[in-house]
């Protein structure tokens, strides 16, 4: 199962010094049953990309509460066994919860198939964002449209090899 797991440079500098993606458990975001019903669609990569929007909120989240991490969303895809993840059945059909899925056991980074992360130029749009997550969370139209700024930024794909340059280590 591929799965998108949701970090900061922050985390992703840890995970790179620590060797691991995560001990479990954590969140990741996956194909699931309800991502599924909710983008009604049996294309495994529009399924995979709709996943892949989820962690990139998730992330966003993640840095709305993390005021000294870089302003870039990051997403690490990693592949692990369907036994290794579990969805919240109470949760399985929430709209803030598609595509939710915990990861029960460490993963090695090593494990990791690609990172996705935002581009520089991201960077002023992915900060305003974050700070309009919470207004948007609320039901502000204005502040939604803020968040929804940081989607028109597509995250780019780097191979694993990059993470030490990705991190400033390389």
């Amino acid at each position: 199962m591929r799965v998108y797991v949701p970090l900061t440079l922050t985390g992703l500098a840890e995970a790179h010094r620590t060797g691991e993606l995560g001990t479990g458990p954590f969140v990741g975001y996956a194909v699931t049953p309800a991502l599924r019903e909710w983008c009604r669609s049996d294309d495994i990569e529009e399924l995979e990309y709709a996943a892949l929007g989820r962690a990139a909120l998730a992330s966003l989240r993640l840095l709305a509460a993390d005021e000294g991490a870089p302003r870039r969303r990051v997403v690490v895809a990693v592949d692990v066994s369907d036994g290794a993840t579990t969805v919240d059945p109470d949760r399985g059909l929430d709209p803030a919860a598609l595509g939710e899925v915990t990861v029960t056991v460490t993963v090695p980074l090593a494990k990791a198939a690609a990172i996705h992360l935002d581009a520089d130029d991201a960077e002023r749009d992915v900060s305003a964002a974050a700070r309009a997550l919470a207004a948007a969370d609320g039901g502000d139209d204005d502040a939604q449209s803020v968040v929804d700024g940081a989607d028109d930024h597509e995250l780019l794909w780097y191979a694993t090899q990059e993470i030490p340059s990705l991190v400033g280590q390389g």
